[in-house]
């Protein structure tokens, strides 16, 4: 295959970012020339992986760090419904025409051939439609294409099967058309109209459905079935960060003194740490359980002091490839790239997580029994406990997990996208093709 010209791009989430990194360096790998739009929150670490960074000029310079010191009002809205619709229309929508004049100014300097991007960025429709260049999207959460099977996206509702249900779900599709997010709706409409695009589907629907392909993170087993899945979507396995190995500094520790290991995240976005991490904590003081806390930086020192037991180790960060072979439970609230490697691990989990599109994969966890969903961003420490006794006392959590461990070593993520550069532009190399189809097994 001919090296070809290719531009990343993703929304500003550490979680949208990270997941592309190992995708980008196999590229560069294999020849290809690759560059990377993005605000400069991630200039450095685009800098240590020797990606070339065009960065945002006309775009807002938004990320995760300082989100509500460019937001202030953002803080003030605690109803899950209007925080959505906040987050849709100042993150996401209004970010979309500036992705595309930007995008215009980097073609001058290099003529990509490709763009690779998650699927909330909003720059996919232009550079598709306006620009005429292929775009390939990455799914880095739970699919988010709208279907007459399920409840609407955001809600964090798994699937009903039988009337009521899948009356209930039409009914709220209805609902959330026209009434809750129907601002949202409306601007993006409008927004995308203004460019002469003419459209007809909500924003992230709009960027699915005109992506030339659609490589989705995780596979079928993980995903709800839908019988009119998009024909442009296909599984490409679990995506994770290119990351350095690092030596394990635990298992001595874990495997001789302990009869159980906990890992606990919140991510790098939430700060604080009285959600899960305290909790955690606080359920298992002293007891016959290793609990290791990765705290994202938040914190760290102040916890170390107010629980200085020895059955606690607790870290800025702690490289989960390391740890998460050596874990019985991983408690987290419900980043999807934490949650690909869990399962990668076999390890079954116990997820708190609502915002931030976090309710859409705690669900998927409790629904196909990998994990136990305790449906809030707040859990008490009882809560805790038992959920965490009951998913290494009941074999099915580890069965489950073990299984769509199994269906995820047969998809090789680096060789699927491969092939469909190759198959974009006309290469002959033969290759075999890990997911067969988009349906599900």
């Amino acid at each position: 295959m001919l090296p070809r010209k290719i531009l990343f791009a993703c929304a500003p989430f550490d979680g949208h970012f990270n997941p592309l990194t190992g995708l980008a360096i196999h590229l560069i790998d294999q020849g290809h020339d690759v560059r990377w739009y993005a605000q400069d929150h991630y200039a450095g670490k685009l800098k240590k992986l020797n990606i070339p960074h065009f960065p945002f000029v006309l775009a807002q310079q938004i990320n995760q760090v300082d989100l509500e010191t460019i937001f202030p009002e953002r803080k003030k809205i605690n109803n899950l419904i209007k925080k959505i619709n906040f987050d849709i229309q100042n993150i996401f929508v209004k970010q979309g025409p500036l992705y595309y004049q930007d995008i215009v100014n980097i073609e001058h300097e290099f003529d990509f051939d490709l763009l690779i991007a998650d699927t909330v960025f909003t720059g996919v429709p232009y550079v598709k439609e306006l620009m005429a260049k292929p775009v390939f999207t990455i799914g880095v959460l739970p699919l988010g294409e709208t279907s007459k099977d399920l409840a609407p996206s955001g809600l964090g509702m798994t699937p009903s099967t039988n009337f009521a249900g899948r009356l209930k779900q039409d009914i709220l599709h209805l609902i959330a058309r026209n009434l809750l997010f129907s601002a949202s709706n409306n601007l993006s409409l409008k927004t995308l109209r203004s460019f002469g695009i003419q459209s007809k589907h909500f924003l992230f629907d709009e960027i699915i459905k005109r992506s030339t392909l659609v490589l989705q993170s995780g596979t079928p087993g993980f995903e709800y079935y839908r019988s009119d899945l998009g024909r442009n979507i296909r599984f490409i396995g679990p995506l994770v960060p290119d990351s350095p190995k690092k030596k394990n500094n635990y298992r001595s520790h874990a495997q001789f003194k302990y009869s159980r290991i906990v890992l606990v995240t919140q991510g790098t976005i939430e700060k604080d740490v009285n959600k899960i991490i305290m909790p955690v904590l606080e359920a298992f003081k002293n007891s016959q359980t290793l609990v290791l806390a990765t705290t994202g930086g938040s914190g760290t020192q102040e916890l170390r002091k107010k629980y200085p037991q020895p059955n606690f180790i607790i870290e800025d960060f702690i490289p989960f490839e390391d740890v998460l072979p050596l874990c019985d439970v991983f408690i987290t609230n419900g980043g999807y790239g934490g949650v690909m490697m869990g399962i990668q691990h076999n390890v079954p989990m116990v997820v708190a997580g609502v915002h931030e599109g976090k309710n859409e994969i705690c669900a998927r966890v409790g629904f196909f029994k990998v994990g136990i969903d305790l449906k809030t961003e707040k859990p008490g420490s009882q809560e805790i406990l038992k959920a965490v006794d009951a998913v290494t006392s009941d074999p099915l959590y580890k069965t489950n997990v073990s299984k769509l461990a199994r269906e995820f070593a047969q998809y090789k993520p680096e060789m699927i996208l491969d092939g469909y550069i190759g198959r974009l532009f006309g290469g002959t190399q033969a290759f075999r093709r890990q997911n067969r189809s988009a349906t599900y097994a």
